[in-house]
């Protein structure tokens, strides 16, 4: 074998990037020495790798695939005695190509099934939030339809605020509703409280909310005292934002539940 058929059987190995460093020294020395058959070579194995890099641009082949395809080759070459044919560094190519493939397209399997995963949590999330406002809904048309609900209204302080109207079911809960309701300030809100019938009890915080826009709300309390009967008034005070343990301001709304 010449000089320059050791150096030709470097060429794909060489633009594969699976020389030994010592091999790669020798052939880019005798590449820099313009050798025209060498150059051309070196080309055509560089356009072919470069086909395997825009296929799959950010997958890479191990470098232990890379050193197991090349004891192949040298082994085949040394049983054939001769320099590698251009087939078998095709079959390299192949099979480097199978390895860009199926890591690009892992990576790309697996987006896909985490952004399913993504969506089917979204989806059982959102189904999960319908139910409970379904549930919602029907408790509160079962508290404003049903007979056994007691209905009273809570009175204003001023003259100039309209009342509140209540229905009270003693196992369904509480739906207390407002017209016109002037807005809080940004930083206050109102919260509705619970006196017990108990002498010296403390008032019972509840539920804090906001009216809508026009001044209407409809507030449903679903965990009121188990008896009707221990609650001898509702009240209705404008707290700091967050709500407050005990009442920090006179009642706004006060009504007897009778």
């Amino acid at each position: 074998m010449s000089e320059h058929d050791k150096f030709r059987e470097l060429i794909e190995p060489y633009a594969l990037g699976a020389l030994d460093p010592p091999e790669r020294a020798e052939l880019e020395a005798h590449l820099r020495a313009d050798c025209p058959e060498c150059s051309k070579a070196l080309d055509e194995a560089r356009w072919l790798v470069s086909q395997l890099a825009r296929l799959a641009p950010d997958a890479s082949p191990s470098d232990m695939l890379k050193g197991r395809l090349m004891q192949q080759v040298r082994a085949h070459a040394g049983a054939a005695g001769s320099r590698v044919p251009l087939w078998m560094w095709a079959a390299v190519a192949a099979v480097l190509l199978f390895a860009f493939y199926n890591a690009w397209d892992a990576r790309q399997l697996q987006e896909r099934i985490s952004a399913t995963n993504e969506s089917a949590s979204a989806a059982i999330a959102h189904q999960q939030e319908l139910q409970q406002q379904l549930a919602l809904a029907k408790r509160e048309a079962m508290i404003l339809t049903d007979p056994a609900s007691m209905k009273f209204t809570l009175p204003a302080s001023e003259k100039n605020m309209p009342e509140l109207q209540v229905k009270w079911h003693a196992k369904m809960g509480i739906c207390i509703m407002g017209h016109n309701i002037p807005m809080p300030p940004a930083n206050r809100t109102l919260q509705l409280w619970l006196i017990p019938k108990t002498p010296g009890a403390k008032p019972m915080p509840s539920m804090m909310w906001r009216p809508d826009p026009n001044g209407d709300f409809m507030l449903m309390v679903t965990n009121p005292p188990d008896q009707m009967n221990d609650v001898k008034a509702l009240a209705v005070t404008e707290e700091p934002a967050g709500g407050s343990p005990q009442p920090t301001s006179t009642p706004m709304w006060l009504g007897s539940v009778s």
